[in-house]
């Protein structure tokens, strides 16, 4: 009754206060038909994203980890005209069925999608100095999470936020012999975090249709 329940509040919320464009859930049918992993933000964390990047006025974006674009178009719809998300992916034909989506939404001039490894193409981005960004959106490879924490961090200002999806991991990031990768990053993520001082941040656990989950939310210090 449990996960029955979880989805029946999700969908809910999704109704009454998400109001989400048709446009979005054609994406997830897209994604959904191309058997793309069913590892998306839910509708109601695409819009905290949104909400986010308006209630911090962000213009510059970065993503680290596309799949199908879906959390790509709640970011490029909050940003203003002239704002961009640059969205990382590692995967070709993700890339490629997201700025369909994303061109069907009509925000194909908000955002721009780097393929390639991540960490190749953040240092990419280092040597061209692309500057600070407002907002990171990090939900790719969770064993690299602490990579791409740092890296956001070192291209953050004072004020910036960056939020770290799948965090709870079943809960089993509390679980410190548990020898999944992607639990130890993401173990290793907290124990940073923690111990940044130019940081301040939480996390929040959540249940739904996707099991036992949460994310982080952090900002840069003034």
């Amino acid at each position: 009754m449990g996960s029955q329940l979880w989805i029946k509040v999700d969908d809910y919320f999704t109704e009454k206060l998400v109001g989400q464009e048709k446009s979005f859930s054609d994406a997830l049918e897209r994604q959904e038909k191309e058997g793309f992993p069913s590892i998306n933000v839910p509708p109601t964390l695409g819009k905290l994203l949104y909400l986010l990047v308006k209630l911090i006025k962000a213009r510059n974006v970065l993503e680290i980890g596309t799949l199908g674009g879906y959390s790509s178009l709640w970011l490029a719809k909050a940003l203003p005209k002239g704002g961009k998300v640059t969205s990382l992916e590692i995967d070709r034909r993700h890339a490629e069925v997201s700025m369909e989506n994303i061109r069907n939404a009509g925000l194909e001039e908000k955002v721009e999608i780097l393929i390639g490894n991540a960490e190749d193409t953040l240092s990419n981005l280092s040597r061209k100095r692309v500057g600070t960004f407002d907002l990171v959106f990090i939900d790719a490879d969770k064993e690299r999470n602490p990579v791409y924490f740092k890296w956001a961090v070192n291209h953050s200002h004072p004020g910036s936020v960056i939020v770290v999806d799948n965090v709870v991991r079943d809960g089993k990031v509390v679980e410190g012999s548990d020898d999944d990768p992607s639990v130890r990053g993401t173990r290793q993520l907290v124990e940073l975090v923690s111990k940044d001082q130019r940081v301040e941040s939480t996390a929040i656990q959540t249940v739904s249709g996707k099991g036992h989950d949460g994310f982080m939310v952090v900002r840069v210090k003034d």
